[in-house]
């Protein structure tokens, strides 16, 4: 652990223990710094802007209820993102039971539940490669084309750049499992991508994959 990371830890141990010794109002900037990806992991999963502010809300508001039980174990971020991500996979449960997958198509975690099918995008990934909407819709297209398994392991990576770790106490699953669909769905979102190398999406061209399967 570096030093500002070590400084950044004992900055929030403090402020989470002002907001214990009733200092309410502390709370706040406690989470601002984590707001966005808070809300970037809501939508990612309830696909729409109004679901994702109400679960940001509830996540927060239960991680305020909560925060005494915080053990710093993990990161305060960790703890949060991952009341996050329970919070948004539980509006979606209750919100669209039947969405998922088929059994004949099924995809589970490693306790045997049943993920659903659509996942939405993100807020724009800030790249200046992505500035044009052709571009950052292409690439938005390609990664919901994945299936859910191996798009939420790539959002909690690769956009919210959150630790092999980090990722697998979120999302419960081992070390290995992450890296494996980690570098599958860096694989399957290559290839999805590889026909804008030949600039098909650029010219206005449909998108489309480049192989077969």
């Amino acid at each position: 652990m570096s030093a500002i990371q070590s400084q950044s830890r004992t900055n929030e141990a403090h402020l989470i223990k002002r907001v214990c010794d009733g200092e309410r109002e502390v709370f706040y900037e406690l989470v601002r710094p984590y707001e966005r990806m808070v809300y970037a992991t809501a939508i990612s999963i309830v696909k729409n802007p109004a679901d994702a502010e109400e679960v940001a809300q509830e996540a927060v508001l239960k991680a305020f209820s909560k925060l005494a039980s915080f053990r710093g174990e993990s990161k305060f971020s960790t703890w949060l993102i991952q009341i996050t991500y329970n919070e948004a996979k539980m509006k979606l449960r209750k919100a669209r039971p039947n969405l998922y997958e088929s059994i004949d198509d099924t995809q589970q975690n490693e306790d045997g539940e049943f993920w659903p099918k659509d996942y939405a995008d993100w807020r724009p990934i800030p790249s200046e490669l992505l500035e044009e909407n052709e571009i950052r819709q292409a690439v938005q297209d390609a990664i919901s084309s994945l299936s859910a398994n191996y798009r939420e392991v790539l959002i909690l990576r690769d956009v919210q750049r959150l630790s092999i770790k980090e990722t697998t106490t979120i999302l419960g699953l081992s070390e290995g499992s992450v890296k494996t669909r980690l570098h599958r769905a860096r694989l399957l979102l290559r290839d999805r991508l590889a026909p804008g190398i030949d600039g098909c999406w650029i010219k206005g061209q449909p998108y489309r994959k480049v192989r077969p399967w």
